[in-house]
C-alpha cells in the first residue's frame, strides 16, 4: 500500500533483547572492574601509612567506600589484596625486563641494560612502600614465595633468551640455570638492601651488579 511506512522511513526496529543484555552485562562488567581497582588502591595506601600487618579489611572498605560484605566478595581476608598486588607489581616488573632486552644483540648492550634494570629496580623498592612492604615478608607467606619463584623463572627465561642470543655457544642448561639464578638472588638483594642502613644497601646493590655481570659476561 502507498501509505505504509517503511522501517527506513522513519520507524526502527525494536533492538534484539540478546543486544540489551549484553550491554547490561558490559555496565555491570565495569563496574565490578571499577569497584576492584578501588579497593586495591585503598589497600595500596593502608599499607603505604601503616604497614600490611595493621591493614584491617574494615578499614579497606571504608576506604574504598564499599561494604564490608563487598568487599568479601572481592577478597576473602587481606592476605588475598597482598597477594593480587604482589602479582600486578610481578607482572610490571616483569614487562618492563621484557622491554629492556628486547633490544639486546650483543654482550656490550646486555651488560648495560641488565645494570640500568637492577638501578631502576633497586629505585622502585626505595619509592614504593607497598612493594617494599610485601616483597620484605615473602619469606613468611608460601604463596608469596611461590609468586616469587614464579617471576623469578619468568624473568629468568627473559634474560636466558638474550645470553642464548649473545653467546651462542654456550651450554644451553648452563645459561638458563645462571639466568634463573640471577634474578632469584636479585630478589633476595633487594629485600635485604632495603632493611639496611641506606649506604650499606647501595653497596650492596653494587655488589650484586659486579658478582652478575660477571657471570653474564662469562656464560
Amino acid at each position: 500500500m502507498a501509505d505504509q511506512i517503511r522501517p527506513s522511513e522513519g520507524v526502527r526496529p525494536e533492538p534484539a533483547p540478546e543486544a540489551g543484555l549484553s550491554h547490561q552485562r558490559s555496565l555491570a562488567q565495569q563496574r565490578s572492574r571499577d569497584r576492584l581497582e578501588r579497593i586495591l588502591a585503598a589497600a595500596s595506601n593502608l599499607i603505604a601509612e601503616k604497614g600490611s600487618d595493621l591493614m584491617k579489611m574494615s578499614e579497606v572498605a571504608q576506604s574504598a567506600e564499599i561494604s564490608i560484605g563487598s568487599l568479601y566478595q572481592y577478597f576473602p581476608d587481606k592476605r588475598a589484596i597482598i597477594r593480587t598486588l604482589a602479582e600486578r607489581y610481578a607482572a610490571a616488573s616483569r614487562q618492563c625486563i621484557a622491554q629492556a632486552l628486547a633490544g639486546v644483540r650483543d654482550l656490550k648492550g646486555l651488560r648495560e641494560a641488565f645494570a640500568s634494570l637492577v638501578d631502576q629496580y633497586y629505585a622502585i623498592f626505595l619509592a614504593e612502600p607497598v612493594m617494599r612492604d610485601i616483597w620484605s615478608g615473602m619469606q613468611a607467606d608460601k604463596e608469596l614465595m611461590a609468586i616469587e619463584l614464579a617471576e623469578s623463572r619468568a624473568s629468568g627465561a627473559l634474560l636466558d633468551a638474550v645470553l642464548r642470543r649473545v653467546h651462542p655457544g654456550a651450554d644451553p642448561e648452563k645459561t638458563a640455570a645462571s639466568a634463573f639464578l640471577v634474578w632469584h638472588l636479585g630478589e633476595a638483594t633487594m629485600r635485604l638492601a632495603i632493611s639496611l642502613p641506606r649506604r650499606e644497601g647501595d653497596a650492596m646493590v653494587e655488589a650484586y651488579k659486579r658478582m652478575t655481570l660477571r657471570e653474564i659476561s662469562e656464560a
